[in-house]
């Protein structure tokens, strides 16, 4: 993001992520995996055996005061994800203002099988808890984004955004999840969320989120 990303990082050098975030990160993450490494053994072997493609995505995202890592979560695209896109784009223009209004597809033909119940229960994302050990996500905070979407849709937003670390979910994503089309929106929720959170704003996300999952509101 350039000059503009350096301006915005120092603005946040000394920010100070509360305590009880960290406490209650580190705590749920630690019981989340124990509770649940059985069932990521199980969805990697599946994920494995049905086109032999890596178990894993990584993708750069931005994090904490603008600096980049890795979001990890379990494949949910087929290994040409990318191609399959991008011939999509051009040949639907319908698809393609979707894509740039949402930055998300209904029906997207990267998805595998497989890939669209682990994204409908959110359990391809269980494999970042370890991203909330490692210290560069929460686990309730804004949705990991990359570059060109904190440079296209948060603007001077940006700001707020990097202020604290990325979530596994956050406010928007349990209040209207994918039904929110409008990005503007979601960006807005996240400013809320940054200057109102709190303990107990937390707690209430993490007990929505299971509620959600449980349904699969709003997931695609």
């Amino acid at each position: 993001m350039g000059a503009e990303n350096s301006k915005i990082s120092s603005d946040v050098k000394n920010y100070n992520i509360p305590i009880w975030k960290e406490i209650l990160d580190k705590f749920f993450a630690l019981f989340i995996i124990f509770l649940t490494i059985p069932l990521m053994m199980v969805i990697g072997l599946v994920i494995k055996l049905t086109d032999k493609g890596p178990i894993f995505f990584k993708q750069k995202r931005v994090g904490l005061g603008g600096k980049p890592f890795y979001v990890i979560k379990f494949r949910t695209m087929y290994p040409d994800a990318e191609k399959r896109l991008k011939e999509l784009l051009e040949k639907d223009p319908s698809a393609k203002e979707e894509w740039e209004k949402t930055w998300k597809l209904k029906k997207d033909p990267r998805i595998t099988p497989i890939g669209k119940f682990l994204r409908k229960t959110s359990l391809d994302e269980l494999p970042q808890f370890f991203n909330v050990l490692k210290g560069e996500m929460s686990v309730v905070g804004p949705r990991p984004v990359v570059e060109e979407e904190l440079k296209k849709f948060y603007k001077d937003k940006a700001k707020y955004y990097i202020s604290v670390k990325p979530g596994i979910t956050g406010y928007w994503q349990v209040e209207g999840r994918s039904d929110i089309e409008d990005y503007k929106k979601r960006v807005e929720m996240d400013v809320w969320y940054v200057k109102n959170q709190s303990f107990w704003l937390d707690l209430k996300i993490i007990l929505k989120t299971i509620w959600v999952m449980l349904t699969g509101k709003g997931a695609y």
